[in-house]
């Protein structure tokens, strides 16, 4: 093979690299703004709804609201908890759900992709229902 062909290879290879490296920045950055919208209007004030009703039912959540997350955590163990968050890791940035439960000396963690991942997209009802069903093993014997 004549050496400006594996030149002229490599070098487009590198510039479809580079473009799509720049297209990725791109979505990370829309979806970080859309995702910073979501936990504003969306998310932390639905967090907040569900911490007060099962404060009445007599279980103790308190929501926390660390840099880009939002967490509804029990207030007799800091391993439960039920969090959102940002995962710009893969192709496109989805928002996961990741619950944490303490069983003896055993936590049990689980993380799954909340509605349709994109956050400009997620509403009140994706929240509430990722919500309830994470909720179910914190609040059965209660």
């Amino acid at each position: 093979m004549e050496i400006s062909e594996v030149k002229r290879r490599i070098q487009q290879t590198m510039e479809a690299a580079k473009r799509a490296a720049a297209d990725r920045r791109g979505r990370v950055d829309r979806a970080a703004r859309d995702y910073d919208t979501f936990l504003e209007r969306i998310a932390v004030p639905i967090f907040r709804q569900v911490a007060n009703v099962l404060k009445s039912e007599n279980h103790a959540f308190t929501v926390f609201t660390p840099a880009g997350s939002v967490r509804l955590m029990s207030d007799r163990s800091g391993d439960d908890f039920i969090e959102l968050a940002l995962d710009s890791s893969g192709a496109e940035p989805v928002v996961m759900g990741h619950t944490s439960r303490a069983r003896g000396r055993r936590v049990v963690e689980s993380e799954r992709v909340i509605g349709s991942g994109n956050p400009d997209e997620l509403t009140e009802e994706d929240v509430l229902s990722f919500l309830a069903k994470e909720l179910e093993p914190f609040v059965e014997k209660g």
